[in-house]
């Protein structure tokens, strides 16, 4: 690569400026990607790329990237200019992916029973009902730790979630029966949901959690065996949870506080499905998962 020097200071300092700006180790993987797939293309420091170069990059991006992955490249090297460069960054409107906004799709209460039913599992029952019981997402699922379960105010606190925010969530009292089960199998004194490698004394002192993978993959064979076959997948619990809460009247503003949205806008796509009234949001949480006899 040309100016292989500048290009190793210049990354050493992105690592740096990332850490500063105290941005998620997703994120600081996907900006340091970008700016590394970037020197790739061109075999050298990308500190004086013309806005042809860059149109040409993005160019061949787009023939083999989805809009997505093309939004977080866009974003690590205006990040990389800004912050490493001390440039303005000029090529904004370079790449605007277009504006696109799809309703999830949804399962039903009966729906969401027909999928626990098919996991034999404990631990992925248990699991998948935390997520969709409590509307979380996967990572707050499988990262659940005894210490957070507030079982005199039943409520569970949420740590370091999406943009590194606290939040609470109600505890149906479903919910409590089956992690108490489910923590009697193993004991581990700080994680609900450790990872089942080696002996029980490894188990119990082991301060990794479940694999996500193993999670997605029981749900997906779990939805085929309840012969589901909506576009759906893990984090479609957490849009139900949301969906039913709304169907059962509570409070748009009490849901966007559960599920930890930065912006009501985010959370007000429940909304197409009924029109939502201010009522006692607990009470009809438990209504809800106390049609559930998960044993």
């Amino acid at each position: 690569m040309k100016n292989e020097i500048q290009y190793n200071c210049l990354y050493q300092k992105l690592q740096l400026e990332l850490k500063l700006q105290g941005m998620s180790p997703r994120t600081i993987e996907g900006y340091s990607r970008a700016v590394r797939r970037v020197a790739e293309y061109f075999d050298r420091c990308p500190d004086d790329l013309s806005t042809e170069e860059l149109k040409l990059y993005f160019g061949d991006l787009l023939d083999t990237h989805s809009w997505s992955s093309v939004k977080v490249e866009r974003s690590g090297l205006q990040f990389f200019y800004l912050h490493v460069l001390r440039r303005p960054w000029t090529w904004i409107d370079m790449v605007r992916p277009p504006r696109v906004q799809h309703l999830p799709d949804i399962l039903t209460i009966e729906e969401v029973h027909r999928v626990l039913d098919q996991l034999e599992k404990l631990r992925y029952r248990t699991c998948l009902f935390a997520i969709y019981s409590m509307g979380l997402r996967l990572g707050e699922g499988v990262g659940l730790k005894v210490g957070d379960i507030d079982t005199a105010r039943m409520l569970v606190h949420i740590r370091d979630g999406k943009g590194k925010k606290d939040r609470y969530v109600p505890l149906p009292r479903v919910t409590l029966g089956l992690l108490r089960t489910y923590w009697r199998t193993h004991r581990n004194p700080k994680l609900i949901f450790p990872r089942l490698l080696g002996g029980s004394g490894t188990i119990m002192n082991t301060p990794k959690t479940m694999d996500r993978g193993g999670v997605q993959t029981a749900m997906k064979r779990a939805l085929q065996d309840a012969k589901i076959f909506k576009r759906v997948s893990v984090h479609t619990l957490r849009h139900s949870y949301a969906t039913h809460l709304v169907e059962a009247g509570v409070n748009l503003r009490i849901i966007q506080a559960y599920l930890g949205h930065a912006s009501p806008a985010t959370t007000a796509i429940y909304a197409h499905l009924s029109r939502p009234s201010q009522c006692n949001a607990e009470l009809q949480i438990n209504r809800i998962m106390n049609r559930f006899h998960l044993g």
